[in-house]
């Protein structure tokens, strides 16, 4: 068996289940960890770098490259359709924001974005909140380890990433920080 070693991941592992389950129940729907985290008093610990007044964005447990996020509307749906405008626009600027955030940070080649629409069989493991995934991507980023070994190596821990990408929102015109734990706020009007 091959081994690849990810310290990092111990925290994942090792989280306290009856604490998620505590702030899922305290949510607007149950178990849904995209309306829990927000709530929570730590974005820092929730890894959510930025925040706007509908949506949120918030790194991903298992990136497929360093900085890999999702814009999340604060209302849980799972249709696009069922958003209004001011959400809408809302989280497209969050979403623009972000792209330029993650461009700061980690100087990327290009960007992958989208959503999985439709519920499971469009591959997302959580369809009835829906978020769009901004990956970013670097010439030459993809090897042989997915195909040869079934082995994807992440070269960035999720710590070191939020660090970096929380240090570039906070340089974007019209951000506003207000606290060692908070994310960066936009207001995108």
């Amino acid at each position: 068996m091959d081994q690849l070693f990810a310290p990092w991941r111990i925290e994942w592992v090792a989280r306290d289940d009856d604490q998620d389950a505590a702030d899922a129940d305290d949510s607007d729907d149950d178990n849904c960890p995209f309306c829990a985290l927000p709530e929570r008093d730590d974005d820092d610990e929730s890894k959510i770098v930025a925040r706007s007044e509908h949506s949120f964005v918030l790194l991903n447990n298992y990136p497929y490259a360093p900085g890999h996020v999702m814009v999340i509307p604060y209302r849980h749906t799972g249709d696009f359709a069922d958003l209004s405008d001011e959400e809408l626009l809302d989280h497209a600027r969050l979403k623009s924001r972000t792209l330029a955030a993650l461009d700061a940070a980690f100087d990327p080649d290009g960007f992958n974005t989208g959503e999985n629409l439709g519920g499971s069989a469009a591959g997302g493991s959580i369809d009835d909140h829906l978020h769009t995934h901004v990956v970013p991507r670097w010439n030459g980023d993809t090897n042989f380890m997915p195909i040869i070994s079934d082995t994807k190596v992440l070269v960035q821990a999720l710590d070191d990433s939020y660090e970096q990408l929380s240090d570039a929102f906070a340089g974007l015109d019209g951000a506003v920080t207000d606290g060692d734990n908070d994310a960066v706020f936009f207001e995108l009007d």
